[in-house]
């Protein structure tokens, strides 16, 4: 076994502490619907999360911290799937736009800029745009 077979990359220990994120977010109105089942299952193969690491965080979410991205363009594309996760069900509810908030602060977005971000995903988003769609709507002024 290798040294790096012990401890994982770091690429994928961020993506562990963001599929957390979004696990904690899906599951923060009750149970976990089968549309944010279907989006956890989307996300889970995007971020390289195998059955054993997806069933661990179902059942532990809090025991994978979060770790965030090093460039803006990767916050926002972690924003965004935290966005996707919500909007499954087509709706953000209060304690979804608490939890988004303190996540995009998380991620290394200013109280300011976490405001003005969420704000303006809320207008764009209905959870369908593709991310460069999404990253263009966002910019546009």
């Amino acid at each position: 076994m290798s040294f790096s077979d012990l401890f994982g990359t770091g690429e994928h220990t961020r993506n562990l502490g963001h599929f957390a994120s979004i696990v904690t977010l899906a599951s923060v109105d009750g149970e976990i619907n089968p549309e944010e089942e279907k989006v956890l299952q989307r996300l889970a193969r995007k971020l390289d999360i195998n059955e054993e690491d997806y069933a661990k965080i179902l059942k532990n979410p809090a025991g994978f911290p979060m770790n965030p991205p090093n460039t803006r363009e990767k916050m926002l594309e972690r924003l965004y799937d935290l966005l996707t996760v919500i909007y499954a069900d087509h709706v953000m509810d209060e304690q979804e736009a608490f939890l988004l908030k303190r996540f995009a602060i998380g991620l290394g977005f200013s109280t300011e800029d976490s405001d003005k971000i969420i704000k303006r995903s809320n207008q764009i988003l209905g959870g369908i745009l593709p991310f460069d769609d999404y990253i263009y709507l966002l910019n546009r002024k």
